[in-house]
């Protein structure tokens, strides 16, 4: 049996919705056999709703919508399918494919689980995905909250759902399990996968590290993977205690708004950020920009650093460019955030 530690990660047992995110291939295949294992054996009594989203990007993707929606009804489950012409989105919105595709699936995981009165929603990351999205983010330079890869659970939605305080989770119920575990486990159950030739193609950052970056590493370590897990584990670890002493020193830095205040966040005193320890302010500075701007994408260590220097000197004008939108300006002992339309 596949393991999924449902209780650890304080999912009901029965008497809700969780919607599924399967894309056909081994490790989401493997997680809704497990499910179904799971129900079948009576420990778990939920409602499952696959869903499955065409990205548009393959002539045979409309061939996997069908093959997730016959696996689904074969386990007696609901499914919804959904279509999002991603190389579109991607050049509408100065994105590459992976990121297009990313936010894509996510908006229409979503809207499904609003949908169907859903408050989790589960995707079959692994322990391989795990590790290479850690290296992508060293090797964009992100900070250490970065580099703690993927929680098992977090809050799902955009931004203005988020303020709203929506109450969907995206779980990751497989994150202990390497890609072979997931392979096997289908094999096991005699049920056949999907396999993407995108994910063989070398044009995407994700396929040369797993394709040419791990290989080179598991030469050094051939636990690799699994080293680069604990890493992460440690780091997210580290950052929930930070996080709670970084909204701290955010709250008592924040400065009482001015009547003719137009910007998007309260100003920061510059003085008080000055004197606290390098680590705690940038994560407090992370958090002041990303509440400011609906997210923290695109914004790295590279960032932080440069919006750091505008703390130093008796004041001036001075001002940070953030990418994807808005800027921070120093403006005597403020330290102000300003949205592109200001």
């Amino acid at each position: 049996m596949l393991l999924i530690e449902w209780r650890k990660l304080k999912l009901p047992l029965a008497d809700e919705t969780i919607v599924v995110g399967v894309s056909g291939g081994a490790d989401s295949t493997a997680l809704l056999l497990a499910l179904q294992e799971l129900k079948s054996a009576g420990k778990l009594s939920v409602k499952i709703c696959v869903a499955h989203l065409d990205h548009k990007l393959r002539n045979t993707s409309a061939e996997d919508a069908r093959w997730v929606a016959d696996l689904a009804a074969r386990l007696g489950y609901e499914s919804v399918t959904g279509r999002a012409k991603v190389a579109e989105l991607a050049r509408a919105n100065s994105d590459n494919l992976e990121q297009a595709a990313r936010k894509a699936r996510y908006a229409f995981l979503e809207r499904t689980a609003k949908r169907k009165s859903a408050k989790y929603v589960l995707t079959a990351h692994t322990m391989d995905d795990q590790a290479e999205t850690v290296l992508l983010r060293l090797m964009r330079g992100s900070a250490g909250s970065g580099l703690g890869g993927m929680d098992a659970v977090r809050p799902l939605g955009s931004s203005s759902s988020l303020k709203s305080g929506t109450s969907i989770k995206l779980v990751r119920p497989l994150l202990w399990a390497r890609r072979s575990d997931t392979e096997n486990y289908c094999r096991l159950r005699k049920t056949p996968f999907l396999t993407d030739e995108m994910n063989n193609d070398l044009g995407f950052s994700r396929v040369r590290v797993r394709r040419q970056l791990l290989p080179l590493m598991q030469s050094f370590n051939n636990r690799i993977v699994e080293a680069i897990s604990r890493t992460a584990t440690q780091l997210r670890e580290d950052r929930a205690v930070l996080a709670t002493d970084s909204d701290e020193l955010l709250q008592r830095a924040s400065l009482a708004a001015d009547t003719d205040d137009k910007t998007e966040a309260p100003a920061l005193n510059v003085k008080l950020l000055a004197n606290e320890p390098p680590a705690l302010r940038r994560r407090a500075l992370r958090e002041w920009i990303s509440k400011a701007r609906g997210s923290s994408r695109r914004l790295e260590m590279v960032h932080l650093l440069a919006v750091e220097r505008l703390l130093e000197g008796n004041g001036g004008a001075r001002t940070v460019e953030l990418p994807g939108g808005g800027r921070v300006r120093r403006h005597k002992n403020r330290l102000e955030f300003e949205s592109e339309n200001n």
